[in-house]
């Protein structure tokens, strides 16, 4: 049997809670969610929509509501709409109209630069009060690398190197500052103590940047850190940097080896133990009954496309359409994209192989998405499992991508939430301010003053 990961903690530590992010995928995680009556086509280019679901994340005490992004138009815009706008600018507007929920933006490494990055999120953990979070990513798609005027998206390897540097750099950029170095002092007619202003100086492999960042340090000292990736790169990344890590796990056997994984790694460099949060993502069709619930999810993918099931599924599998037959199971030959989504295709592949699936069936289990579990009943049901993998250590919490938007969170937290708070897993409100309190993180010490080092 494997071992639970059981928390270490004292009378000065409080007690583990659950954490729920709230995955803002426009109009839903179910492709066909935008043709549903109360769904609006536009809502993946309104704010409005997105501080409605942030509104509705708030008042449950979520967490964070959680933005994905893509820098070229990566699906099939035919049928689906798609992630558009850019998060950061998308989650000012919704920090503007909040005043707890945390904020995360994906932003790739492969296609920006760290002085931008690391000024981008320190502005939003300064306009929100410290709330804002970065989800690290890689890009790995061609249309991307087309639109940044190269051929081909780097190999895997050379991908993950780059973020390795690239988040070091934005992290000793945020410290470039001290947290006393803005003074303001009318009266002696100094502005910034600019002793405690400490160039990064960094000459590496991928950057050269000197500092210091152009704005005091973050209010949480550094935004707080997720990353999503399964490869072994992926999870080396997040050992070294994640204070959270977005994962895909189909079962519990899954997502408790994934989490002892990471937090092995990180407590090898030093880190202490399960000093990574992770947070498998999870899609939630809820009805009155478990009927009620599946008729839903069928309902869903039957205004989805076969076509346009069979592609996406082709896409993750990182192999071509014609070698899918509806009716039969996953080809035997399956192997790791060289230069895929590690993550998604592994997801996935247990997936079918768990359960013996045709393709038909597994585009019908996996709501016609990718990757991600999907749990369809109802409210008890879903909060049965989600208690289970909580308390049995295969998860800090999860990436909630209800099946539409908003109607579908609102079922999970009219239904879900008020039953994990009975439980006492869940909070009732918030404690703290900072997306740092909502994970229970500590602020990471800033750089040490130049002067000691004199």
């Amino acid at each position: 049997m494997a071992t639970t990961i059981k928390p270490t903690t004292t009378s000065t530590t409080p007690p583990r809670q659950l954490h729920l992010n709230i995955n803002a995928l426009h109009s839903g995680f179910v492709p066909s969610a935008w043709r549903l009556p109360a769904s609006d086509p536009g809502a993946f280019v309104d704010v409005q929509h997105y501080v409605r679901v942030a509104r509705i994340a708030e008042a449950a005490k979520f967490d964070a509501i959680f933005l994905a992004d893509n820098a070229s138009i990566a699906d099939q815009i035919h049928f689906r709409p798609i992630t558009a706008l850019e998060p950061t600018l998308l989650l000012a507007c919704v920090a503007a109209a909040t005043t707890h929920i945390g904020l995360v933006a994906t932003v790739s490494t492969s296609y920006n630069e760290p002085y931008n990055i690391a000024r981008r999120f320190a502005t939003l953990d300064h306009v929100s009060g410290g709330r804002a979070g970065w989800n690290v990513v890689t890009t790995a798609d061609a249309g991307s690398a087309r639109n940044f005027g190269r051929r081909a998206p780097p190999d895997h390897g050379q991908r993950y190197a780059r973020a390795d540097e690239f988040t070091a750099l934005v992290k000793a950029l945020w410290d470039s500052w001290e947290d006393d170095a803005f003074i303001g002092d009318k009266a002696g007619g100094r502005f910034v103590d600019t002793g405690r202003l400490q160039p990064v100086a960094h000459h590496g492999a991928f950057f050269d940047v000197h500092g210091p960042l152009n704005l005091p340090r973050p209010p949480q000292g550094h935004p707080v850190l997720f990353q999503a990736g399964g490869s072994d790169d992926g999870r080396e990344l997040a050992a070294r940097h994640a204070e959270a890590v977005f994962s895909a796990a189909q079962s519990f056997e899954e997502a408790l080896a994934y989490r002892r994984a990471v937090n092995t790694r990180a407590e090898a460099l030093g880190r202490g133990p399960n000093a990574v949060k992770v947070l498998p993502g999870l899609t939630t069709i809820i009805g009155a009954t478990e009927a009620e619930a599946r008729q839903r999810r069928d309902a869903l993918v039957d205004l989805i496309p076969w076509d346009y099931s069979l592609n996406r599924l082709a896409g993750t599998l990182g192999i071509e359409v014609g070698r899918l037959e509806l009716d039969a199971p996953l080809p035997d030959d399956l192997a790791v994209p060289a230069n895929g989504n590690h993550t998604f295709f592994r997801a996935t592949l247990a997936a079918a192989k768990g359960r013996n699936l045709t393709v038909r069936a597994l585009i019908r289990e996996l709501a016609g998405g990718g990757g991600h579990r999907v749990i369809v009943g109802t409210p008890e049901q879903i909060a049965d499992d989600i208690e289970h993998w909580f308390r049995d250590g295969a998860a800090d919490g999860f990436n909630l991508m209800p099946d539409a938007l908003p109607d579908g969170l609102q079922d999970f937290v009219d239904g879900v939430v008020p039953i994990l708070q009975r439980r006492g897993i869940f909070r009732t409100e918030y404690t703290g301010a900072t997306l740092r309190d909502h994970l229970q993180l500590a602020r990471p010490a800033g750089r040490a003053p130049a002067r000691a080092a004199a």
